[in-house]
């Protein structure tokens, strides 16, 4: 490649951007720019040519139209060498632009306001920016091109080495600038199919747009052998205070104890324990502390290498009780300053501050299910008020049993299916996850309570999907339970209400089922 001999600049952020032009020009390469860019070139006292001079064709249309001229994209797209490409660029007077520096409008910042307008939204797309860049990737075998101020520094020393850059170099940039352009279009397609076609109940987008920035390199990813990184908007709802990096184990754990905690938001001090996404204590109570004690006492085994996560300001007497036992995260909304001071003292324990509600935005699950393959869903964001339970036995629970079966019922969503819990009104009391069988869910959450030293007396037993057969029911009543709740809709509904009549369990329907794959 010959050196680079003229490049044309156009950014939206034009950060570095003098010390990058005050490189070119440095190397002898005339620059090309537009009007504001142009303008801050000028006001640094570097030689610049304004591109309505360059192309003999002035700006127009409120800046609309700058950048879409023959002699802008005949320069970026002719092959260098071959004779007909050549010869037509002579004729029509075009010469070789070497180099491209663009970044676009702030598309994404402008409409991620809350106050943002459509029209407002409408004029930061950029139309010459994409282009601009587009044409220069595609023709990166002779043309460099800059979408990130990040790269300035390496082309810089390209150029001031040899006066071009590496083929190498190139086809990373090139690369790098499809990405950025499928990213805004992507962000631009979402925002108008909002605007102009708003989802109608229960329909999901005909086409599936995913595309998202890393934003961390992981050490690995769920296994040492497998390598990971995230991606997309996590620092927007989380920040880390303490600790050592986080894995891909720890961020599908902490999102998770989020989610479940989000449940409890504005309620009492409440303290959820997860591990391995799973809840294994959930408690709530006057103060924190004691909400603590509560979630801790429903499994004092599973919380070791635990997630921990409260709906309220950790203070230093629940900082205390926690800095007992071994954790890998702790997240909550705040932290008070004696507790960081308590907490700060354990090296490797990380503490993730919520930096806003810990449900996402976007109403969208998204699973990859291999051969290039996505289920997308509903978020499960129901919730079920007193007013939505269908008392299906004779007997109609306690005010305290119904609390138990509300408080229980917001757990059990977020325990892997099949999922039984045992629950008093503030506190879990015995949790069995993920089993093949509701039946063997339901006698290991009775083991767990007895091996915690927990009655489950008077307690509530909560499923998250319909009891199949009254056996699951029948080892709750054995254990103590006398009041249930489950989604119902079994065929088999009518055996296990008399079940729960002959032992004197009031039972309430929700109609909603919570699977937890």
């Amino acid at each position: 490649m010959q050196k680079i001999e003229r490049a044309l600049l156009s950014v939206w952020d034009k950060t570095g951007l003098i010390e990058f032009a005050q490189v070119l020009a440095a190397a002898g390469v005339e620059l090309i720019s537009t009007g504001g860019t142009a303008k801050v070139l000028r006001e640094a006292n570097l030689p610049v040519t304004e591109l309505s001079a360059y192309t003999g064709f002035p700006e127009m249309l409120d800046g609309r139209l700058k950048t879409l001229h023959p002699k802008v994209h005949g320069g970026l797209l002719f092959i260098r060498g071959n004779p007909e490409h050549e010869a037509a660029a002579k004729q029509h007077g075009i010469l070789p632009i070497d180099l491209v520096v663009v970044n676009l409008y702030p598309f994404e910042q402008t409409v991620a306001r809350p106050e943002a307008t459509l029209p407002e939204a409408i004029e930061n797309i950029d139309i010459g920016g994409p282009t601009l860049l587009r044409a220069a990737a595609k023709n990166h075998q002779w043309v460099t091109v800059i979408v990130d101020p990040a790269d300035y520094p390496a082309v810089a020393d390209q150029i001031r080495a040899t006066g071009q850059t590496t083929l190498e170099l190139r086809q990373r940039l090139a690369a790098k600038v499809f990405s950025r352009t499928a990213a805004y279009d992507s962000a631009i397609a979402s925002y108008l199919r909002q605007q102009f076609d708003p989802e109608r109940p229960g329909e999901l987008p005909s086409t599936l747009v995913i595309c998202a920035q890393r934003v961390q390199r992981l050490r690995y990813g769920e296994n040492p052998h497998q390598t990971a990184a995230l991606y997309g908007r996590f620092n927007e709802f989380f920040t880390q205070l303490h600790g050592k990096e986080l894995s891909y184990n720890n961020i599908l754990d902490l999102t998770s104890a989020a989610q479940l905690i989000a449940e409890f938001m504005g309620d009492p001090p409440t303290v959820a324990i997860l591990k391995h996404t799973n809840p294994c204590g959930v408690g709530q109570a006057a103060t924190l502390r004691e909400a603590w004690d509560k979630a801790y006492a429903t499994d004092t085994q599973a919380p070791f290498g635990g997630i921990i996560a409260t709906n309220c300001e950790l203070d230093r007497a629940c900082a205390e009780a926690i800095a007992e036992i071994f954790s890998e995260i702790i997240v909550a909304p705040a932290f008070s300053q004696e507790a960081l001071e308590v907490l700060q003292k354990k090296k490797n324990l990380r503490l993730i501050k919520m930096l806003s509600p810990a449900r996402p935005a976007s109403k969208l699950e998204i699973r990859s299910v291999g051969a290039d393959s996505y289920l997308v869903q509903d978020r499960d964001l129901t919730r079920v008020d007193p007013a939505d339970l269908k008392v299906v036995t004779r007997r109609h629970p306690t005010d305290a049993e119904l609390k138990a079966m509300l408080f229980g019922w917001r757990v059990v969503k977020h325990v892997k299916s099949n999922a039984v819990i045992f629950a008093a009104p503030d506190r879990t009391l015995g949790i069995g996850a993920g089993q093949m069988s509701r039946v063997d869910a339901a006698k290991i959450a009775v083991w767990k309570a007895a091996q915690a030293g927990l009655s489950l007396k008077g307690s509530a037993v909560c499923s998250d999907a319909f009891f199949p057969f009254p056996d699951g029911l029948l080892v709750a009543a054995e254990a103590g339970a006398t009041a249930a709740i489950q989604p119902g809709g079994s065929v088999r509904d009518a055996e296990v209400i008399a079940a729960a009549d002959a032992h004197n369990i009031a039972m309430a329907f929700t109609g909603v089922r919570h699977f937890r794959h």
